[in-house]
Formats: structure tokens, sequence, C-alpha cells
């Protein structure tokens, strides 16, 4: 397999020191509804997400796990608290702060998000399409080399129609990762893969984030993948109840 290495340095977005911390959360809260219907998810959440780190972020259904992941991810505007990605308050950020920070997260979902009409490359190149500095052809190379990079340089071509569910989580890697961002989300990328698939996108995931540098969150019910992480965090009822490394 093709590492990253092998992807033109140019998908680089920022020459600067990494930064030690990727996410910083203090006391933060949240609210879903107004008035007699408000109801809080999130609890005086404390945390720190470091450079290269892979976190797992585990709980039940309702825990408040997407909501954290959407937070982080500049999906979602957070209301108290302090929550900086990359050395921004994203809390009262405005718009297009938060565009800006998206531009250096990379997502990648359950359901994959692949849009049906486009093939493979397509798929991935569209996440280079933000970054505007990069010529058409130079986003074409870059999106063709991380595809052959995970392992699906015969399948450039295949529209998702033609692709498996392992094959398409794959391209969901690729699009993250093409413009090598500091921090992945990934919410439950294994729930709908059998054991053996699921391993291998999550050992792959791991192998190219780590290759970059960059920070990743898993969000996921998923117990086998649990010894892929630096760092479990466990959330119950929106609050944190454990946080380190499990045995």
């Amino acid at each position: 397999m093709d590492t990253m290495t092998d992807i033109d340095q140019k998908t680089s977005i920022t020459n600067k020191q990494p930064i030690a911390k990727v996410v910083e959360i203090q006391d933060l809260n949240h609210f879903f509804g107004k008035g007699a219907l408000k109801k809080q998810i999130l609890f005086n959440i404390n945390l720190t997400l470091k450079t290269g780190e892979v976190v797992i972020l585990k709980g039940p259904s309702g825990s408040g796990k997407t909501t954290l992941l959407t937070l982080m991810g500049g999906l979602r505007s957070p209301q108290t608290g302090s929550l900086k990605v990359l050395d921004t308050e994203l809390v009262r950020a405005k718009k297009n702060q938060l565009v800006e920070i998206r531009k250096n997260i990379g997502y990648i979902f359950q359901a994959h998000n692949l849009l049906h009409s486009l093939t493979a490359r397509q798929n991935v190149q569209m996440s280079l399409e933000l970054h505007n500095h990069l010529s058409f052809q130079e986003m074409k190379a870059q999106a063709t080399s991380i595809l052959e990079a995970v392992g699906l340089g015969d399948h450039i071509d295949y529209y998702p129609k033609n692709l498996s569910g392992g094959q398409k989580q794959r391209v969901a890697i690729a699009r993250a990762l093409v413009s090598h961002p500091k921090l992945v989300l990934a919410d439950e990328p294994t729930a709908a893969l059998d054991s053996k698939t699921g391993r291998d996108v999550v050992d792959l995931m791991q192998q190219l984030a780590r290759e970059q540098g960059c920070t990743i969150l898993i969000v996921t019910h998923d117990n086998r993948i649990l010894d892929v992480a630096d760092r479990i965090i466990e959330l119950d009822d929106g609050r944190i109840t454990f946080n380190g490394k499990q045995s």
C-alpha cells in the first residue's frame, strides 16, 4: 500500500508549528429546545485533545456523544463555557470563523455520506475544492493518490453503488484525510461493517492519520476497536465519567 508521504505536500493547509492542544473544552454545557421544552444534553464538560492522539468516545445511546462531536466540529454552535479548536474559540464564533475551522477538520460518518452521482475520485476531490489554491489537475492528482493509499487504486472511477460497505468507508476516509486536516472526527465509522472490515477500516484510519500527525476522535459503541485508542473517554447522561486508558 502506498503511504500518505506519496501525496503532494502542497495539500498541507498551514506550515505553522503543531498546536499542542487541538481541542480544549472548559465548563461546556449544552441545551436543546427552549422554554418548558428546554433540556440539558451536556453537563460541565472539561476535555483536551492533544496533537497526534487517537481518542475513542464511548457511551450509551442518548448520552450526548454525537452532540459533543458536532460541537467540536463546528457543525453546531456551542452555547456556554469555552470550546477552542485549533486555538479558535467557537463559543459565540462568527459564521465565517466556523467555516474556516471546518476546513481543518476531516469528518467520517457511519452512513458514508457519499454523493451517488459522483465517482470515488470525484467524491474525494470535492473535499479539496474548499481550498482554492489548488488547480483542478492538482486536486485530481491528490484525490487519486490518496485513493491508492487506501487500497482503492483500481476503483477510482467506480460509483458508490458499485462499492462494498468497506470500500465506501475507505472512500470516506480518503475524503476526510486528503486535505491534511489537523483533526479527524469519526461518528460510528464501523457500525455498519462486519468485524473484519471494521477492524481494517479503523486500522487504516489510524495508520494514515498518524502519518499526517493529526488527532482522531472516534465515537463508537464497538468495543472490538478500543485497543487502537491512546485514550478512552466515557460519556453517560451528558457527563464525562471516565477519561484515561482502559486496561
